[in-house]
């Protein structure tokens, strides 16, 4: 049985049973043989119909939906209801693009032997889908993952993060209470070992990953051949801050960046480079801001910042900070494990380069600020990591900000607003070692449909 507990003060939420090999082949079984077998597809008009259904029985359970991803995700109250409104905005945003599936005209008769044709493609599903997500969203993740497959017509099957299960099963029941067939959309709750006989499977045409770069790129590595994927892993965003820039308009947007859900997001704000006349004033602003912030238990609606998900990461967070006050990164506020569960919300300034806060992803509540003179320096540094999704800037100057769009190393940059920032319908996604393939729901939705050629020759052509 797997338990599912609090991340706040590790008390039990709900026991619920594993599964294994056997109900991962069976899972995989079912969805093939919907696929394979077209007269069990589900006609477009099905699909946004059940899809609109999704959305209105969502609409009247958003308390008990926000409870739920609160209580196992750990993200504040007040920030799981967001979430919950975005992710029944995602539905509706997937059913609005099925319309969008759809092919184009091929010119004929360019050449001699072309003459008398004409051909058109058009879209259709890739085939079984298999999706493994993670915690920090336990249903707006579940949302981008299983619904985009259900709009581009293909059978899912679902492995939530083991800490944040509910959410899923909750969605899953949802799914099928607005109409959704019988086995187009199943949850397994299992380990690696089983995960990976599901990903890895020949029947599977898509894999969709969110979660470690170490187990993306080795999931990758073990695809079917032909299996086409979309890995979404981490980041350790920069962000360019220029003497000119608004210091009062961004410091709330920093604070915000980098310690919404206690740090854990892909894109939170992490290195901050700040020229030096203004490094100060915007360093001590955070901090003041940072301080601030109300931590504790993720269900109290007036808390800002909840805890960590599980204990050992603040054990981990603990050690890099203090690593790099040890080897010169001066503390500016935090710096210290509150309980087992939550970490006070932390600002170093300038810690060293090759300190792990400066290199690897912090996922936690920690920023660090570096002073720069020269732009193309800090820049080259916030480029040095092989970690490139999201990026800012702010800066007044169009010429500075278009040269920093330019340069920075991301899928994003973002001009005066903070990394974090996400609507789900723009594309989403990390280059390099923190992904491959593009996100958001109507890109999700397209790379889960392929395309196929007809050619007709005709003699009135």
């Amino acid at each position: 049985m797997l338990k599912v507990l609090s991340p706040y003060d590790q008390s039990l939420i709900k026991e619920i049973p594993l599964d294994g090999k056997a109900e991962v082949e069976k899972a995989l079984t079912t969805a093939y043989r919907l696929f394979q077998d077209q007269s069990k597809w589900i006609p477009p008009h099905e699909r946004i119909a059940i899809l609109e259904n999704t959305a209105e029985i969502m609409k009247t359970r958003i308390e008990e939906l926000t409870r739920t991803a609160a209580q196992e995700g750990g993200k504040p109250y007040i920030d799981s209801k967001v979430e919950v409104l975005r992710a029944i905005n995602g539905v509706k945003i997937a059913a609005e693009h099925i319309a969008q599936l759809k092919g184009e005209q091929i010119p004929m008769a360019l050449t001699k032997a072309s003459e008398q044709r004409i051909a058109f493609t058009t879209r259709e599903p890739i085939g079984v889908v298999a999706s493994v997500s993670a915690f920090n969203h336990p249903l707006n993740l579940i949302i981008h993952q299983t619904v985009t497959a259900i709009a581009a017509g293909c059978p899912v099957i679902i492995k939530p993060a083991l800490a944040t299960p509910l959410s899923c099963l909750n969605f899953v029941k949802i799914l099928t209470e607005a109409g959704l067939p019988e086995g187009w959309c199943q949850a397994i709750i299992c380990g690696h070992e089983a995960a990976e006989q599901l990903v890895t499977d020949e029947r599977v045409n898509y894999f969709s990953f969110i979660g470690s770069a170490k187990i993306g790129w080795y999931l990758r590595s073990k695809l079917s051949p032909g299996t086409r994927c979309a890995l979404e892993h981490g980041g350790a965003a920069p962000i360019i801050i220029e003497k000119d820039a608004e210091i009062e308009e961004l410091l709330p947007a920093l604070a915000k960046g980098g310690f919404y859900h206690a740090g854990q997001v892909c894109v939170s704000v992490q290195r901050v480079f700040v020229h030096e006349s203004i490094v100060d004033e915007v360093s001590k602003g955070l901090a003041a801001l940072a301080i601030k912030l109300k931590v504790g238990n993720q269900m109290d609606e007036k808390t800002e910042v909840g805890p960590l998900i599980l204990p050992e990461e603040v054990d981990r967070i603990e050690k890099w900070v203090n690593e790099a006050v040890e080897s010169g990164a001066k503390l500016l506020c935090g710096g210290k494990r509150i309980s087992n569960t939550c970490y006070e919300p932390t600002v170093l300034l300038n810690p060293s380069l090759k300190a792990k806060v400066s290199t690897l992803e912090i996922f936690g509540p920690v920023v660090c600020v570096y002073t720069y003179s020269d732009r193309d320096k800090a820049i080259e540094i916030a480029n040095s990591l092989d970690l490139h999704f999201q990026a800012a800037v702010f800066t007044k100057d169009l010429d500075i900000a278009l040269d920093c769009v330019k340069k920075l190393n991301a899928t994003a940059v973002m001009v005066n607003d903070h990394t974090a920032f996400r609507v789900d319908w723009m594309p989403f996604g990390g280059r390099d070692s923190s992904g491959i393939g593009m996100g958001g729901i109507q890109y999700s939705m397209h790379e889960m449909t392929r395309e196929k050629l007809m050619v007709i020759k005709s003699k009135v052509l």
